[in-house]
């Protein structure tokens, strides 16, 4: 039923979300809040908007520490939480948050002062999901259909590390979400 998908979700956001978003000073909700924030400000279509605000939720729905990164571990999120997602949305809200570690990559490789511009967790992260792409990569990156949202909610992702930045709550997404739930079967 959708209504249990969206209460699962919430709850998730508001019960899960408390840690701290690896070395930031923000919490996992926070840094959520702030990605969906910037996709809706930017009047990114709600699937967008969905995939900001659930872009880590692999972090969520597995128990993964707060920074397995720190221990030199790739936690393997996107994968994780595209799993989770598949369940419940198609690939435009599923696809882009399943390559937002591969559009870092491909950024890195594409955009000469984009590596300068990661913070310390993302410099410490993008070395543990293999660095920035080579050539036959980014190739092969641009010509998947979502690679252009993933490229969005990416910088999205960036910029949502902001303490203390005021932000709507959790149930203020929640329509969103649910305008992007696939029909129930």
């Amino acid at each position: 039923m959708q209504s249990d998908t969206i209460h699962e979700i919430q709850a998730l956001l508001e019960l899960r979300a408390n840690g701290a978003y690896g070395l930031h000073r923000v919490t996992q909700r926070q840094h959520a809040l702030q990605a969906a924030r910037l996709a809706e400000a930017d009047g990114q279509p709600d699937a967008l908007v969905a995939a900001a605000l659930l872009h880590d939720i692999g972090h969520l729905v597995h128990d993964l520490g707060e920074n397995p990164a720190a221990e030199g571990v790739d936690d393997r999120h996107e994968e994780l939480g595209h799993a989770w997602l598949t369940r419940h949305f198609g690939p435009e809200v599923t696809e882009p948050v399943r390559l937002h570690v591969a559009a870092k990559r491909y950024l890195c490789a594409t955009e000469a002062d984009y590596f300068a511009r990661l913070s310390p967790d993302s410099v410490r992260s993008l070395a543990l999901q293999g660095g920035p792409m080579d050539a036959a990569e980014v190739a092969a990156f641009k010509a998947l259909p979502h690679h252009a949202a993933a490229v969005t909610l990416r910088r999205y992702d960036e910029a949502a590390k902001v303490p203390e930045l005021e932000t709507p709550p959790v149930a203020h997404f929640m329509p969103i979400v649910a305008r992007c739930l696939r029909p129930a079967s």
